[in-house]
């Protein structure tokens, strides 16, 4: 099967709020392994604060790519 060189490569637009997201969860999972955070309390914020900021994130730009 003879792929079409001719045909422009489609990029698909990036999907803010999982990106961030898995930012976040990277960023926790090193936190929590380097005990750098050891109150459950803290982690649980820090986690809604940041899935609270990608969902913002995400909001902004799907409205941005409206306009």
């Amino acid at each position: 099967m003879q792929r079409d060189v001719d045909k422009p490569r489609q990029l698909h637009r990036t999907d803010w709020m999982a990106l961030l997201s898995g930012m976040l969860f990277v960023v926790l999972g090193i936190l929590l392994a380097t005990n750098s955070i050891t109150d459950a309390a803290v982690l649980v914020a820090l986690t809604v604060v940041g899935l609270g900021f990608a969902g913002l994130v995400a909001v902004v730009a799907r409205i941005t790519r409206r306009k």
